[in-house]
């Protein structure tokens, strides 16, 4: 997904990785999308829709900034697949530059707490409150940005807006500041370090979860089977993977119309994302206890 070279360093140039962390469902992926310009990450109302770190790039004329979306810190659910999230969120922590805290503006809980906490031994930490437009009241938040402040260090505070776009810009200037000086780490157009391939099983993945019930989500998986291109064309074969046989017919629906509505939608998200057409084939698989396999797990990259 490149082209271009990276811009040649001269003098103060930046450049850096930003951590995005946060309790699951307060905007992470919905932020990161907007400070990139593309949908990179995948989003949803549930939580676990993040399971790998995805990396999101922009480069300008003084700065290449290299975010990464981490999986929703869990404390509540155990289970392999969920000790292996929590350890990525980890292992990203101790490689950024800068941490972007993010909260809903209009609820901080114990679990925002517990997220910020793995912060801990970061130096450039900025809070940032997402929500902002859907505030009802104001002189609560102000308190609550009072209380925010006093708990640490923080390098600022940038209430922002991810969906409506307030502060974005202010935001990019607060972290570009933080940066290091130093040359690109990725070419100037590229979006992602994640393939073609990962980010069509994601946008499937997204799908899942928007179309199907509360539980489904976190006993499917999406695994692409074959990834082949002809020219233009991107024909993609994707397996839907899920625990037990009586999800199936969930996850087909009526007369097959949840299956056909998950392709249509996702095979239209990856044609704008890819630039062309699109040739999608969905089937469902059902494989037992896929989320406590290590071999599955590595099979889809949470390592």
């Amino acid at each position: 997904m490149n082209s271009n070279p990276a811009p040649a360093p001269v003098g103060d140039f930046r450049c850096g990785q930003i951590a995005v962390i946060g309790r699951p469902n307060v905007g992470k992926s919905t932020l990161l999308n907007e400070l990139v310009g593309a949908k990179v990450a995948i989003t949803s109302r549930k939580a676990q829709t993040t399971r790998l770190p995805v990396r999101g790039i922009v480069t300008t004329e003084s700065a290449q900034f290299v975010f990464v979306d981490t999986p929703g810190y869990q404390t509540k659910h155990g289970g392999e697949m969920n000790r292996r999230m929590n350890a990525s969120v980890r292992k990203v922590l101790s490689e950024v530059d800068v941490v972007l805290w993010v909260w809903d503006a209009a609820r901080l809980v114990e679990a925002d707490l517990a997220g910020l906490a793995l912060a801990e031994h970061s130096v450039n930490v900025i809070a940032v409150p997402n929500k902002v437009d859907t505030l009802l009241d104001r002189a609560a938040f102000a308190e609550k940005i009072s209380e925010v402040a006093a708990m640490r260090s923080f390098a600022s505070i940038v209430p922002v807006s991810a969906t409506k776009r307030t502060q974005t810009k202010a935001l990019m200037g607060e972290i570009e500041k933080l940066l290091p000086l130093s040359e690109p780490m990725y070419d100037a157009d590229d979006l992602t370090d994640k393939s073609e391939r990962f980010l069509a099983s994601e946008i499937v993945r997204e799908k899942v979860f928007r179309f199907t019930g509360d539980e489904l989500p976190y006993r499917s998986a999406v695994m692409i089977e074959k990834f082949e291109t002809e020219g233009n064309l991107r024909r993609i074969f994707a397996a839907i993977l899920v625990d037990k046989e009586s999800q199936r017919p969930i996850l087909i629906g009526s007369k097959g119309e949840t299956l056909k509505r998950i392709g249509t939608e996702a095979r239209l998200d990856m044609q704008k994302l890819f630039g062309g057409p699109v040739y999608l084939e969905l089937f469902v698989k059902v494989k037992s206890g896929w989320s406590e396999s290590a071999l599955v797990l590595r099979e889809l990259g949470i390592t």
